[in-house]
């Protein structure tokens, strides 16, 4: 693929003396297009190995769930270089995604009993086409400059008979996505196996960028977290057994998006009135005090998934699903399964706004899984308004 200086901002030429000024160009046209920040590692960094061997063990202790995906090509989580043919260099970046900036510091979402609970990053569009899409604009500036660079040599298969190589990714290959950000000084990883950032927190998506051009790597930050345990303290599951270990099975963003089939009861209180992800170990994270919002339009919510009631959420048929959904993250979970999060959140709704008739109403109109919830949260809903009537101050 060719392409033309046209694509990189109208700017005085800048002068190339060394890799490191090339690194500082690319990470300058990287915000230019919406990037928080951006780093780099080779992909013969040692961590790929490293890695490799933490998720053995993490798969040995079976938190992995129904993500049977995370047993296969192990090959090229080791060996990145072999995903994409001539590649050398990882371009990792990240997003910031907040429309909104949340109270440091607090679970407001738990304030909000009968509202639906979208994770944040997930009330727009998906963001994996806009990442990967301006992933590429990315590589194509770059890609025009490359006559600038030659005399660098930073690219042994750059040259006038040969094309330049590159790839853009987002949660979409077998990658090691998050240490990878982590070894090129994005951040560093929280006791809830998130990135966090120092200057932005943790409320942004990761992306990457392979590249056949031969560049330094970055050097990865010092971790801030200290004697801090609040996400482990807050996880409503207790998902994070430890600091740096998640069972994913019982995470609820887990559960109410990657989940097929019955939610175990042991975890459908604790849900509360998440129907697709959750946000509290970020919230309650001292680091997000820091927290950005966002440049990208398409994060912005759509059809009010900030703000919509349980029962509207419920009164949707799969036509509306689909429409409503249509270039969402929810797509995700599926429409049935998408009900069934939201009979587990009307059953931990306060008892004098949730109707059990509406309840009722979907009872045998999908399969036995979602009927079984629907009959748990009649159950809850029942036992609150029978405590409420025989309480001292009803």
């Amino acid at each position: 693929m060719k392409s033309s200086s046209s694509l990189i901002p109208s700017t005085d030429k800048p002068s190339f003396s060394s890799p490191e000024k090339i690194k500082q160009w690319i990470k300058a046209q990287a915000r230019d297009l919406g990037f928080a920040d951006c780093g780099f590692i080779s992909v013969q960094h040692p961590l790929f190995a490293q890695q490799l061997e933490q998720l053995q063990l993490w798969l040995a202790k079976g938190y992995e769930g129904q993500l049977q995906f995370m047993h296969g090509n192990h090959h090229l989580r080791a060996h990145p270089e072999q995903l994409v043919e001539g590649a050398k260099t990882i371009v990792s970046v990240r997003m910031d995604y907040l429309t909104e900036t949340p109270k440091p510091r607090t679970v407001e979402d738990d304030d909000r009993p009968n509202h639906g609970i979208i994770a944040r990053y997930a009330r727009g569009r998906d963001y994996h086409k806009t990442m990967r899409s301006r992933l590429k604009q990315l590589a194509l500036r770059i890609e025009a400059m490359l006559p600038e660079w030659q005399q660098l040599a930073i690219g042994d298969d750059i040259g006038a008979n040969s094309d330049f190589v590159f790839r853009p990714f987002s949660d979409s290959a077998p990658i090691f996505e998050r240490p990878i950000a982590d070894a090129a000084g994005l951040g560093w990883t929280g006791k809830h196996t998130l990135l966090l950032n120092k200057q932005a927190g943790s409320f942004f998506v990761l992306g990457e960028l392979f590249i056949s051009l031969e560049l330094p790597d970055d050097q990865p930050v010092a971790a801030h977290c200290g004697s801090c345990r609040a996400c482990i303290d807050i996880c409503p599951t207790q998902a994070i057994v430890g600091p740096h270990e998640l069972n994913a099975a019982a995470c609820i963003s887990y559960l109410t998006i990657e989940h097929d089939g019955v939610i175990d009861v042991k975890y459908r209180r604790a849900i509360g009135n998440r129907v697709f992800g959750c946000d509290d170990c970020q919230l309650i994270c001292p680091w997000n005090r820091y927290a950005k919002l966002t440049t990208v339009e398409d994060f912005a919510p759509r059809h009010k998934l900030d703000s919509s009631s349980l029962l509207e959420l419920w009164q949707w048929s799969e036509a509306d699903f689909l429409q409503y959904t249509q270039g969402s993250p929810l797509r995700r979970t599926g429409y049935v399964n998408f009900l069934r999060n939201i009979a587990i959140g009307l059953g931990n709704a306060t008892a004098d706004d949730i109707n059990i008739e509406q309840l009722k109403s979907r009872l045998g109109q999908h399969n036995d899984i979602l009927d079984e919830h629907i009959h748990w949260a009649i159950e809850e809903q029942t036992s609150k308004l029978t405590a409420n009537k025989t309480s001292p101050s009803s």
